[in-house]
């Protein structure tokens, strides 16, 4: 019989958000199959200069000091810019693991960009668990992924070279202008690991309703086959507000360890995207997002992001690429009013895209 006891953490990540955790929690000391998911109980064992603050499910910093024991969830990270790691083949008590992202996110770290210090090692108190000692996990209270579409409002899908390229800078900016102009916008981020950061900051803009892959029961998209059902599940969701557009955000870039790429072979998904804006960092960047995109059939149709932080940016981009431009920082205003031209023909109050 699994021995189940009792504890009192001092913090929460905002990971574990979606089962609306206390800081008392019932918990077993191993796990020999531990997922992507599982909640987890540690105990922090050292600090860390740059990456000490963890999220709590409030949306609020707070600083983590070596003793606090802590409850977030075992998942994967491949951060260009920041930790990389991954769930570990087994879980005891004892064992140490690590800190991957400020939400919560916990697992074996494998390395982490240069100008991070190390993750904080953790020491494994136990896996939280139901009173019958079953495993808690994320995806015990997540929405139901979706082979279909169906109905939707028009989607302005915002990718991107890579993390830190302007892509939430550009979804929150183009909530803000379209809120704005009279619209019910709704907003949702697809990919990354779990935080509540961007959607918290998507609905200080305006957004009406927001979800996001943490919804699905998912740490971190790291991995996932196709992410276009738990995609459509997110879009779904949004919709129940009945909104006049929905703002996306596809965390991480379109190469890399967070699937995004899948989200663009997906029929109904690209059918539904009204206008897509492009986030680069260099000029490079913005050309190579463009030719891949287009090997896919797909058209950008702004490029925003730090590349056109300057003018002379967004004017190479214009006349080199012959893609429009607009930074969402200085010139939000003409950066919505760009996607309003792309998507003109079905950004009227009240129309909606049938995808089946």
């Amino acid at each position: 019989m699994t021995e189940i006891n009792v504890i009192d953490v001092d913090k929460i990540g905002s990971a574990t958000s979606p089962l609306g955790l206390t800081k008392t929690t019932a918990l077993v000391a191993t796990n020999n199959a531990p997922k992507a998911g599982d909640v987890i109980v540690v105990r922090a064992l050292t600090d860390s200069a740059t990456y000490n603050m963890l999220e709590l499910p409030t949306g609020r910093l707070a600083k983590i000091n070596p003793g606090d024991l802590l409850l977030g969830v075992l998942g994967r990270r491949r951060a260009l810019k920041g930790f990389v790691g991954d769930v570990p083949e087994t879980v005891a008590s004892g064992d140490r693991l690590h800190l991957l992202n400020m939400g919560g996110v916990i697992g074996r770290c494998t390395g982490h960009h240069s100008s991070l210090s190390d993750a904080i090692e953790l020491e494994v108190i136990g896996l939280a668990s139901d009173e019958d000692g079953n495993v808690l996990n994320i995806a015990d209270a997540c929405l139901p992924s979706r082979t279909q579409l169906g109905e939707t409002a028009p989607i302005v899908m915002i990718a991107g070279t890579s993390m830190n390229s302007g892509k939430t800078v550009a979804a929150t900016e183009l909530i803000k202008q379209a809120t704005r102009a009279g619209l019910r916008v709704a907003a949702g981020k697809l990919s990354g690991v779990a935080c509540l950061r961007d959607t918290l900051n998507m609905s200080d803009h305006g957004a009406i309703a927001t979800a996001s892959f943490l919804d699905c029961g998912l740490p971190s998209t790291v991995d996932v086959a196709d992410l276009a059902p738990t995609a459509k599940a997110i879009v779904a969701k949004l919709n129940e507000a009945s909104p006049d557009l929905i703002v996306i955000e596809l965390g991480d870039g379109i190469l890399g360890g967070y699937s995004v790429d899948t989200i663009f072979s997906d029929v109904e998904l690209l059918e539904a995207t009204a206008a897509l804006v492009f986030c680069a960092s260099d000029y490079v960047g913005a050309w190579g997002g463009i030719e891949l995109l287009r090997r896919r059939g797909v058209e950008v149709d702004v490029i925003s992001g730090s590349v056109t932080d300057s003018r002379m940016g967004e004017d190479y981009v214009r006349e080199q690429f012959g893609v429009p431009a607009a930074n969402a920082r200085r010139e939000g205003a003409a950066l919505f009013d760009l996607v309003r031209k792309s998507v003109s023909s079905v950004l009227v109050k009240g129309d909606a895209i049938a995808t089946t």
